[in-house]
């Protein structure tokens, strides 16, 4: 196994995933199967119980894992799909060293960070970095670890230990470390003392860069004389020197990489050119490295424009949706359109900011009036819901293609029951408890009193009506298929007493529904060109050359008929990427888990791969 080390310095944020995600890739086009581990220091178990404004997106995996989004920029870059393991956390580790303090597995011994922490945190990577995770179902190559946060900060002390310890253990042709770095652009004059102090405080560490990522915030490339500054200051060769500008589009990175000689570096450093591999692998790699370089260069020669709105609660911070806008511009290079997304803060949208801030409040309704299509994603609490509700009842009188996401899939049900149903105090319990029309309702065993990793999670079916193949838009999305997966994470639900009531306009159908046909889990509007909505996250699937259905619909209907009618002749051969239930299993009972795991509808522990659903 080749590890790659991929840490930070001087600010958090300069795009240590990206780098890593591009890396990864690269390695990917060679022929290497490659997986990837995140390290995130704070002491949360997982990122489930933080909100998206205070670490952006909530990813959600497979196994119901709740992760950081760097992991999804893995799963899209890379093509895999990871377990909730792939994700380490202080907070996990520190549970782990505990939990066997207490079964007095240290046999008496004093447990100290070091050794017992850091030897935690190296078998664990260790363990995961062996379980495959590409559809090849074998061991990977290359994984590449991502230690976030900044070097020299408290938390991530633990882990910079044992990772100098780590390169030891599996020894100098097996390890190699990416340091980024930020190098500020002074008014045209490109500043080396942040980068130089960075690295002098990780060799102070024990750990020396094999390649240092100079990151820049401008869109002008890493200066010669820069490079030669570094190089000498930094005690590296030049050649070992990158520059990352800004660029056009984050896709464009791994080619930016690539004209720097990243792969050839690290198959010399890492002897990578004498891991096995077969003719097939390597005719893969170059298959995806030609069409990764098609999808760059077409996504530069387009000009025809689909615009969305995105009309969400968390807008202040866009890594709050960073799987949403991900799955719209896979539609769109799908579409051969250039993607614009008007940011809308959903609260703008309402009377009260009509009265208050009227200038946000034309800005707003100006964005979803002039939108050719409009999106609502997921969310929590009932703060900005009823100018979803709002933009939700535009799209559908005036025939705007719609999809709605989770919470937004639960306020369409919500604005049908209000303005055609004409049952006016239709809401959630989430955000009227004691409502006197609950249309959604919480869960019935989901718990209420803990909210880390208790909601409704991981990869679930969805089993679409009998007959709905003849005109369903979202089935046909999905090639006509019966059965479909994508990945939830809710805590309220349709509520089953008013369904038939729903049902009974003609209109307004769920098509999809869970394998007991209790739980409605896909809505859509037949008389209309597209309005879907989906209590699942389809956006947590999809990828760069495989966008996920439902926002593929959305955004071809956003372009016209004639695109929609071409997208659904297209996907009439689509082939769902998702498993089916023994892989499902397999998935969710990764081998040695540490974390609770969702075991169909309830909460349960386990340290072994024996337990059976």
């Amino acid at each position: 196994m080749k590890y790659i080390l991929v840490s930070g310095g001087v600010i958090s944020g300069i795009g240590k995933g990206v780098i890593a995600s591009s890396t990864g890739l690269l390695l990917k086009t060679t022929g290497l199967k490659v997986t990837a581990i995140k390290i995130d220091p704070y002491m949360n178990i997982d990122a489930g119980t933080m909100r998206p404004t205070e670490h952006g997106e909530v990813y959600v995996l497979n196994d119901g894992g709740e992760v950081d989004l760097d992991l999804g920029n893995y799963e899209r870059y890379l093509d895999v799909t990871l377990s909730r393991d792939n994700n380490i956390t202080t907070g996990k580790i520190y549970k782990e060293v505990i939990e066997k303090e207490r079964k007095g597995e240290y046999l008496g011994k004093t447990v100290q960070i070091v050794p017992h922490v850091t030897n935690e945190i190296q078998d664990w990577i260790q363990r995961v970095a062996n379980i495959p995770s590409d559809d090849t179902g074998e061991e990977p190559d290359v994984c590449i670890i991502e230690l976030g946060g900044t070097v020299g900060d408290i938390e991530s002390a633990p882990f910079i230990e044992a990772m100098r310890q780590f390169q030891f253990r599996v020894g100098y042709e097996n390890f190699a470390l990416i340091h980024v770095s930020m190098v500020p652009d002074m008014h045209g004059e490109q500043k080396t003392k942040p980068t130089q102090t960075t690295v002098h405080s990780l060799r102070g560490l024990g750990l020396l860069a094999d390649i240092i990522a100079c990151r820049l915030l401008v869109p002008k490339p890493l200066l010669p004389a820069t490079k030669d500054k570094i190089s000498m200051f930094c005690h590296v060769s030049s050649e070992q020197v990158i520059g990352v500008h800004d660029v056009t589009s984050v896709y464009h990175v791994p080619l930016l990489l690539e004209s720097q000689g990243i792969v050839q570096f690290l198959t010399r450093r890492l002897k990578l050119d004498k891991v096995n591999m077969t003719p097939a692998m390597i005719a893969r790699g170059e298959s995806l490295s030609k069409r990764w370089h098609e999808l760059t260069t077409g996504q530069e020669r387009l000009f025809e424009t689909v615009r969305i709105a995105l009309v969400g609660k968390y807008t202040d911070l866009k890594d709050s949706y960073m799987s949403v806008t991900k799955a719209l511009e896979h539609s769109a290079f799908r579409v051969h359109r250039k993607l614009i997304i008007e940011w809308v803060e959903s609260s703008d949208l309402e009377p009260g900011t009509q009265e208050a801030e009227p200038a946000k409040y034309h800005d707003a309704w100006r964005a979803v009036v002039g939108a050719d299509g409009i999106l609502v994603p997921g969310g929590f609490g009932e703060r900005g819901t009823e100018g979803m509700i709002l933009a939700i009842k535009y799209a559908r009188e005036q025939n705007v293609p719609f999809l709605g996401v989770c919470l937004g899939f639960q306020l369409a049900v919500i604005e049908w029951a209000r303005n055609v149903l004409r049952i006016p105090k239709a809401t959630s319990t989430e955000f009227v408890p004691e409502a006197e029309s609950p249309v959604v309702i919480f869960m019935p065993e989901i718990s209420k009193t803990h909210m880390g990793g208790t909601m409704r999670l991981g990869l679930r079916p969805t089993v679409f009506i009998e007959g709905s193949e003849t005109w369903s838009k979202s089935r046909q999305l999905y090639g006509g298929a019966p059965k479909i997966w994508e990945r939830h994470r809710h805590r309220y639900e349709i509520n089953p007493e008013y369904i038939e009531r729903i049902e009974a306009s003609g209109e307004l159908t769920f098509v999809g529904k869970d394998e007991k046909s209790e739980r409605m889990q896909v809505a859509e509007l037949r008389d209309h060109p597209f309005f879907i909505g989906l209590q699942a996250h389809p956006e947590f699937c999809t990828r760069p050359l495989n966008p996920s259905p439902p926002f593929l619909g959305l955004v071809a209907a956003s372009c016209g008929r004639t695109v929609m009618a071409e997208q659904l002749a297209l996907q009439a051969e689509y082939k769902p990427p998702h498993p089916e239930e023994a892989m499902v299993a397999e998935s969710i009972l990764r081998q040695n888990s540490t974390t609770p795991i969702v075991n169909g509808e309830t909460i349960v522990s386990s340290n072994s791969s024996d337990v059976s659903l």
